[in-house]
């Protein structure tokens, strides 16, 4: 359990170690060291890691203090699964906390010696005292969730309802567009279908009268050409009729000098 994001951090682990004794530690987290509280129930100890303590600790693992508290309030805050805790003791009513972890491949451990608290009381009242907070905390969170989750749950089913509601009216508003769009497309093809007819009675009526013209232009054609030989044939007898009467004209003159001569003889008489 992890409490408080600003520094110092507090968590509180209900450690199960491996003879099954259960015991609850309380940590507060500076950046250059840590103190640690732990009661069975019964007794209290303490561990006060100070920045001596620390860095001597982490320059023996060949890591930065910042890493090393980092990775002890890891196995600390949260009992961590493959990780093996023992709570041992260490002589004169003093206890030995460890833990082990695996780094690189390598399973390496690490132990902290804790003394008896001064004043077990207090010890167990402040590690009490932190746990019912954090209940406290945590119950108003899951209260203030819960509420948040029922209230959403209320605007899901409304979206929900409202979802279904515009569906439906979709559906119904295209099923009427559908419709008159179906009304107005038999209406237009019923429309070009009757046009269709129409131009095909028209091109039928016109193509009548143009063979009709063709007949009357062949013969047309044919009575002109008539006409022109006609016309040759009248020519020819007009020429021959002139120039017969062209010779018969030769003959009078001919004839009127003599006839004018005879009477001018009978004169003289």
């Amino acid at each position: 359990m992890l409490m408080g994001s600003a520094s110092p951090k507090h968590t509180c682990l209900k450690l199960v170690i491996s003879n099954k004794e259960q015991i609850f530690v309380k940590g507060t987290w500076f950046s250059s060291h840590f103190d640690l509280f732990i009661t069975d129930g019964l007794k209290t100890w303490t561990c006060h890691a100070s920045e001596e303590e620390v860095e001597e600790r982490a320059s023996q693992w060949d890591q930065p203090v910042s890493e090393y508290i980092d990775l002890a309030e890891k196995y600390l805050g949260f009992q961590q699964p493959g990780s093996v805790y023992g709570f041992d003791d260490a002589g004169t009513g003093h206890k030995r906390l460890s833990w082990t972890f695996e780094k690189e491949g390598t399973k390496l451990e690490w132990r902290w010696k804790c003394q008896p608290s001064s004043n077990s009381k207090k010890t167990t009242a402040d590690i009490l005292d932190f746990l019912m907070d954090a209940n406290i905390r945590l119950s108003d969170e899951v209260v203030s969730k819960t509420e948040s989750f029922e209230r959403m749950k209320v605007e899901a089913e409304k979206c929900l309802t409202q979802s279904e509601k515009l569906s439906r009216e979709k559906e119904e508003f295209e099923s009427a567009i559908y419709a008159k769009f179906l009304g107005v497309l038999n209406s237009k093809k019923k429309k070009l279908r009757e046009l269709r007819d129409k131009l095909s009675k028209q091109g039928t009526a016109v193509e009548e009268p143009v063979e009709e013209d063709a007949q009357s232009t062949d013969r047309t054609k044919t009575f002109d050409e008539g006409s022109d030989e006609e016309m040759s044939g009248e020519e020819v007898e007009k020429e021959d009729v002139g120039t017969s009467s062209k010779k018969d004209d030769v003959g009078t003159s001919k004839d009127v000098p003599a006839g004018r001569g005879r009477g001018r003889g009978r004169k003289r008489k």
